[in-house]
This record gives structure tokens, C-alpha cells and sequence, in this order.
């Protein structure tokens, strides 16, 4: 029978093998004093580092630790969703895998889901580190989405969030969703609340995005997104005359 596990970590990584042990490192010690039953799930999204074999030492060091290996470089969104569909837990947090974000920050939002405070607690960046190329089109990309999403999340770049699985598994799929993941839960009902978290350098290897595959991508997967919110379907059902609500109607 298949231990209980209450927060499933999900990591996606793609060739971060020198940054894999030193979060794993951060990360174990937090979940410890955090509290529930826990369990990682690093995805590989198609590396051709040593980032798959430090993943399958860690994971044979520690059952908590699994692993998911995608067959090629499917992207981002892709390699959450495969997470997800491992994980076991009833609540998902993730992280990123080059160790900008501080593990230690899921002791900012963790209250947040245990409290019963709200069902997703989302990270907002402070005393951000990138590269202005990264800042600016971050900037730009994240008012434009509240802007035609008619949404108002902070900052929907933070990779560092908890949320429920089965809302999250519930969620229209396309690659590019984890760019708009907390409108999509909120389209499900789901409630928010954003907590201010760090940001850190990387320790080593290089970011995958730049203008052409975090900007522009991004607006045409924005404008999805608005044909998506525009055509959901929501409606409320009236009680039939005589009816007493939340019991069916006499026939």
C-alpha cells in the first residue's frame, strides 16, 4: 500500500545537473520541519547532462525522492503535468530547478494552504536577480496578461507556488498553461492568496529563456487563454418553485 503523502514537491528540470544536489540539500531539511508527509518528483524534460543519473541517486538514497523521465524536451507545462499525474500528494508545490527559488519560502506559503487561509498560495518575487532581458519582458508579459485576462495576479512568472492537484489535473491542458496556472485554477473556483518570496542567482548552467521563447510565446499563449475565459461555461441554477434547496423537487 502506497505510504500517505500530503505535499508532492514537482520539479521540472532540463539540464541542471550541477544545481540538483545543492537544492535537493536546501529542500529536504524544510519539508522536514514543515510538517505533512511529503514526497519529491523531479522531471526530467529531456537533459542531456548527468541531471537523470544525480535524480535516480537521490531517489535510490530516499523513497520520498521519485523520478519522471520524458522521452525529449516537451516543455515546461508538459513536464508539470507529467509530474502532477505522478505525484501523490493532495497538494502540489513547485519549484524550479536552477535554485532561484529558495526552498526555505514554502514555509511562507504552506501556512497559507494549512490555515485554510486560501486553496493556492502563489509566489511574488522580490529583489529579483535575472537579467534585464528577463526582468523587462517579464514585466511586460505580466501586465499584458492581466491586462486582456482581466485577471490580477502579481507576478505569474514565480515558479514557486502550492495549489491542489485534482484542480490542477482538472485544468484545460496546452503547453504555455504554466504561464497563466493561477487564472486557470481561479476559473475553477479556486482562491488565491500571493505571499511575498526571495530570489537567488544561479549557481550554475545557463536559462533557457530569452525574448523570443518567454515573451512572444507567451502572448500568443495569452491570447488562447482569452478565448478560453471568453467561451467557459458558468451558470447558476434556480430552485424550483416550492422546492426546499439542496433537496430535490416534489414530482
Amino acid at each position: 500500500m502506497s505510504p500517505t503523502v500530503d505535499l508532492s514537491i514537482v520539479i521540472p528540470f532540463l539540464n541542471e545537473g550541477a544545481n540538483l544536489r545543492p537544492l535537493h540539500a536546501e529542500l529536504v531539511p524544510v519539508l522536514n520541519a514543515l510538517g505533512p508527509q511529503w514526497e519529491v518528483v523531479y522531471v526530467d524534460d529531456g537533459s542531456t547532462d548527468d541531471g537523470p543519473a544525480i535524480v535516480a541517486a537521490l531517489a535510490a538514497a530516499d523513497p520520498r525522492v521519485r523520478s519522471v523521465s520524458l522521452t525529449r524536451n516537451y516543455g515546461q507545462s508538459t513536464a508539470l503535468i507529467a509530474g502532477a499525474e505522478a505525484a501523490r500528494g493532495r497538494w502540489i508545490a513547485t519549484l524550479d530547478g536552477d535554485g532561484q527559488n529558495d526552498p526555505a519560502d514554502l514555509a511562507v506559503l504552506w501556512p497559507v494552504i494549512e490555515s485554510g487561509e486560501a486553496e493556492m498560495a502563489n509566489g511574488v518575487r522580490v529583489g529579483r536577480v535575472d537579467s534585464w532581458v528577463r526582468r523587462v519582458s517579464s514585466r511586460i508579459a505580466n501586465a499584458t496578461r492581466n491586462r486582456l485576462s482581466g485577471d490580477t495576479v502579481t507576478d505569474v512568472g514565480c515558479s514557486l507556488r502550492i495549489f491542489p492537484r485534482q484542480a490542477f489535473l482538472s485544468a484545460v491542458r496546452f503547453e504555455g498553461m504554466h504561464r497563466f496556472l493561477p487564472t486557470l485554477l481561479r476559473m475553477q473556483g479556486v482562491t488565491i492568496v500571493e505571499r511575498e518570496v526571495s530570489h537567488r542567482p544561479r549557481r550554475a548552467g545557463e536559462s533557457k529563456y530569452g525574448i523570443n521563447n518567454r515573451l512572444w510565446r507567451g502572448l500568443a499563449d495569452l491570447l488562447m487563454l482569452r478565448r478560453l475565459r471568453r467561451h467557459s461555461i458558468d451558470y447558476q441554477v434556480r430552485e424550483p418553485s416550492g422546492a426546499t434547496p439542496g433537496k430535490e423537487a416534489p414530482k
